[in-house]
């Protein structure tokens, strides 16, 4: 299993609603993103800057690649509006590469 990193930026102001929407995310994204290999999925605030940062272990590909899926891409229309965006909706994603990790 591999763990992945990447950056997302959220607008301003849009912070709380970033946080409503996750803690009601739609059982059936987290049913998707488990069956495709996805745990341990966690996202990091920024405030100052507005930055996201996520890690998940992959046993497949990252949670950015199942963007073919109906689910993830109403997911992704659903956010549209709080963060940055391609033309896709889909989150404007900076992979991270790990320099450190203490196992």
């Amino acid at each position: 299993m591999a763990v992945i990193a990447f950056r997302m930026k959220l607008r301003p102001g849009c912070q709380a609603e970033y946080q409503r929407r996750h803690a009601e995310i739609w059982p059936e994204l987290l049913t998707l993103l488990s069956d495709s290999g996805i745990s341990d999925y966690r996202i990091f605030l920024d405030e100052p800057t507005d930055m996201l940062f996520a890690v998940q272990s992959v046993a497949g590909e990252s949670s950015q690649a199942l963007g073919q899926t109906e689910i993830v891409q109403r997911w992704w229309a659903y956010m549209a509006d709080l963060m940055d965006v391609n033309a896709d909706n889909s989150p404007v994603s900076v992979p991270l590469r790990e320099v450190f990790h203490m196992s």
